[in-house]
């Protein structure tokens, strides 16, 4: 029995009691969808105001990976490591099995590292690196105020019944 035939005989059997295992096909097959926070990032990512890097100032290798995987990462060579020859920014990537996926992420990155290194403070991403580390302490801030009001409210409450 094929994929699909299996699936419309688990839709079949919908009306009768059916068993565990075709609930989890039915639930797996609803769980595949792209989740929409990948793609903003990507569009935040494309609307900043980045230096243009030219092929001819990248020097490219593909060596081995390491870390996890085992036989797998160790016998391909899908880690990409980039250099910007002027400024002497070295990236290394791998972050996929793919090294397509490998070298535009690796030219994403060094794009970053890049602008980071000629414009400073002034660059869009030390801007939005900032902002993010502002957001994050207030989220702190407001959920230790949180725990504090909490704790507050429990000793009034203790103060109370007794």
């Amino acid at each position: 029995m094929n994929v699909p035939s299996l699936f419309h005989f688990a839709f079949l059997l919908r009306g009768v009691q059916t068993p565990s295992w075709t609930r989890w096909i039915l639930r797996k097959q609803q769980l595949s969808l792209p989740s929409v926070p990948l793609l903003q990032a990507e569009r935040k990512r494309n609307s900043l105001n980045l230096l243009e890097l030219s092929e001819a100032e990248l020097e490219e290798q593909f060596v081995r990976g390491d870390g996890p995987g085992g036989q797998a990462t160790n016998k391909t060579n899908n880690c990409v490591v980039l250099k910007h020859i002027p400024s002497g920014i070295v990236v290394k990537c791998h972050q996929t099995r793919s090294v397509e996926k490998n070298r535009k992420l690796a030219r994403e990155i060094l794009q970053e590292k890049v602008d980071l290194f000629y414009k400073g403070e002034d660059s869009d991403v030390f801007k939005e690196k900032k902002a993010s580390e502002k957001q994050k302490q207030e989220k702190k801030r407001r959920a230790k105020e949180n725990l504090e009001r909490k704790k507050l409210f429990k000793e009034m409450q203790q103060l109370n019944k007794e």
